[in-house]
């Protein structure tokens, strides 16, 4: 599931299969295709700055769903190859294989844009994440191809072998990208990346990869070696959700371990949220949504 808050504090749950559900505090709704959702998969919330949300999910048609608190409704966007960044802008996912797009929202129309190939890499890919930076820069992470910034002027990739393959083989895509207090970038590995802009870009790239943490357990364990989603607390915290080994909290300093099970069975975790008030929320893969309460991450219950 996906998680977003909206401005008036409701919150927002995406799933793959029964659409969203709205929770404001009191009552849980359940929105479908019936209500005029486009698909009953979501894949990515977002909220313009007069209130209306976006949801869009996989579909062939480039369709995304408009809700303006009262009724939905499905806006098809409009092919482009014409790039720009605005402040304002809203970037949602548009999940279709091997299709490398994404669209932007303008606060008028949507588009469809179509991310290039990275140099030397001729690969099709899918977009997985979309991350805005403190500068305003945004960041597509992909499968398999690595790493995208977009500045509004140019395309800069980071393709090294550790945001393109699993250790021990396959691919799962650059799930999430975070920039920490320092301004270093984590994306889903154990390493971090400082990212360097054109004024002070000294070499023929324009970032540097640092070891970090390692895995997250100290013991370079294969599968905490990449994880599904992270977030900053409001204590610069950072937080990692792994597929089946729970959440882990780094502080700068050491690692701390969540486990989140039901009946002493790994529950599988999907992503993380950060709330209006710094809260911590949990999407699972299927089994609903948890909610941390400063010790352990428990079942919400509306």
């Amino acid at each position: 599931m996906v998680i977003y808050q909206d401005r008036k504090n409701n919150y927002w749950f995406g799933s793959w299969k029964t659409g969203v559900y709205k929770y404001d505090g009191k009552t849980l709704i359940n929105y479908t295709t019936k209500h005029g959702l486009y698909t009953d998969r979501v894949d990515d919330i977002k909220e313009d700055q007069s209130g209306n949300l976006y949801f869009s999910g996989m579909n062939p048609d480039a369709t995304i769903t408009k809700f303006d608190g009262k009724s939905f409704t499905n806006i098809r966007a409009t092919p482009s190859d014409e790039w720009k960044l605005e402040a304002s802008d809203l970037w949602l996912l548009n999940p279709q294989q091997d299709k490398q797009k994404v669209y932007r929202f303008d606060g008028n129309r949507f588009y469809e844009l179509t991310l290039p190939k990275p140099p030397q890499l001729n690969h099709p890919f899918d977009v997985y994440s979309i991350y805005k930076d403190r500068k305003g820069n945004i960041w597509f992470g992909t499968n398999p191809v690595g790493v995208c910034r977009y500045d509004g002027k140019s395309f800069e990739w980071i393709t090294e072998e550790d945001v393109t393959e699993f250790r021990d083989g396959g691919k799962n895509g650059v799930r999430s990208i975070t920039e920490d207090k320092n301004g270093d970038f984590w994306f889903n590995t154990e390493n971090r990346y400082s990212v360097y802009d054109s004024i002070t870009l000294k070499s023929n790239k324009f970032y540097t990869r640092h070891e970090s943490i390692g895995s997250l357990d100290g013991k370079n364990t294969i599968g905490l070696n990449e994880y599904l989603s992270t977030v900053r607390d409001n204590d610069n915290n950072l937080w990692f959700v792994t597929y089946r080994d729970g959440v882990w909290k780094y502080d700068g300093t050491k690692i701390t371990h969540y486990q989140v099970q039901e009946q002493s069975t790994n529950i599988k975790l999907f992503s993380i949220y950060k709330d209006n008030k710094g809260d911590l929320w949990l999407g699972t893969h299927e089994n609903g949504i948890y909610k941390f309460n400063g010790k352990t991450f428990e079942k919400f219950k509306p």
